[in-house]
């Protein structure tokens, strides 16, 4: 990868920032840059919004700087190894002739972790029957392979959380795999451990969210390597990884409202856009009605802590 020659951001007409151009090796996924600091890594997390595998030709503002703060939030929290050092603009080691001029469009939304080798799964954590799952167990009554209880409904508590690894696709889907292919790629040892450490966070994340009204139907964390150590990486337990819904309106049989980008999803489908061609710009209901629900779910999870 080469440095970029010059700083730049990207924002959209309400100021949503879609992009960032550091003088950094960068590599982009649908929501983060991620920029190479020599001994760490800089992650900048825009505002940017994806939906059946496109990224929306305009942003959520200030969408980024929540995903962060949450992320902080529950790394901080929590007693595992993880990659993140801090999320201070003016924690950061810029190699010489980097430093962009204008910091202040970072301020928030930066995290700055440690270099970790990749586990190229998914490590997803299912407490109630929703998305894929739901999909897969209406064919066979199973996830991953994995057998559960006849006559579930829609969004049903699982007997218990199951771990349901899948794997990590650059683009299009990820697919769900069984435990078994992930101990057939990945050693028993180090499957164990993935699934240990997943469902132990699950616990943790669900019991704290059950304290202010929230229940987490389901969630992933990605793993990586720091020399021998194992970290949890990525970001951690937001509204883009989680589904968040509310206690009070919980009623298993059909979809449940939830804080993320539903409103996105749902104004989607109801619109007339083929999914095989760039979607179209979101109208400002949709998008204030989005970062909404990303506040709401951002303060009660983290509000008193």
């Amino acid at each position: 990868m080469s440095p970029h020659p010059q700083t730049e951001y990207a924002f959209d007409s309400r100021a949503a920032l879609l992009s960032t151009s550091l003088n950094l090796p960068k590599r982009s996924g649908k929501v983060r840059d991620v920029y190479d600091c020599g001994e760490h890594l800089l992650i900048v997390s825009t505002d940017r919004i994806s939906a059946f595998d496109y990224v929306l030709p305009v942003g959520i503002p200030g969408k980024g700087s929540l995903l962060t703060q949450m992320s902080r939030f529950w790394f901080d929290s929590m007693d595992q190894d993880h990659h993140l050092i801090s999320c201070q603009v003016d924690d950061i080691a810029w190699p010489d002739g980097t430093q962009p001029d204008d910091l202040a469009p970072l301020a928030g939304r930066v995290m700055l972790t440690r270099k970790a080798k990749v586990i190229p799964f998914e490590c997803v954590v299912r407490g109630y029957l929703e998305g894929s799952g739901w999909k897969e167990y209406q064919i066979d009554g199973k996830i991953g392979g994995h057998p559960l209880p006849a006559g579930l409904k829609h969004c049903d508590r699982l007997p218990e959380p199951m771990f349901s690894p899948a794997t990590k696709a650059e683009s299009g889907h990820d697919e769900n795999v069984s435990f078994e292919t992930l101990v057939d790629q990945l050693g028993s040892e180090l499957a164990g451990e993935l699934k240990r450490r997943s469902l132990d966070l699950y616990h943790w994340a669900s019991q704290h969210a059950a304290q202010k009204g929230l229940i987490i139907a389901d969630t992933k964390f990605e793993f990586g390597f720091d020399d021998n150590a194992l970290l949890l990486i990525d970001e951690v337990l937001t509204p883009d990884s989680s589904r968040f819904w509310d206690q009070r309106n919980y009623a298993p049989g059909a979809s449940q409202p939830s804080f993320d980008k539903q409103f996105v999803r749902s104004w989607l489908l109801a619109s007339d856009w083929d999914r095989n061609s760039p979607p179209p710009p979101l109208p400002d209901d949709v998008i204030d009605q989005t970062i909404a629900k990303y506040r709401e779910a951002a303060r009660r999870l983290t509000e008193n802590a």
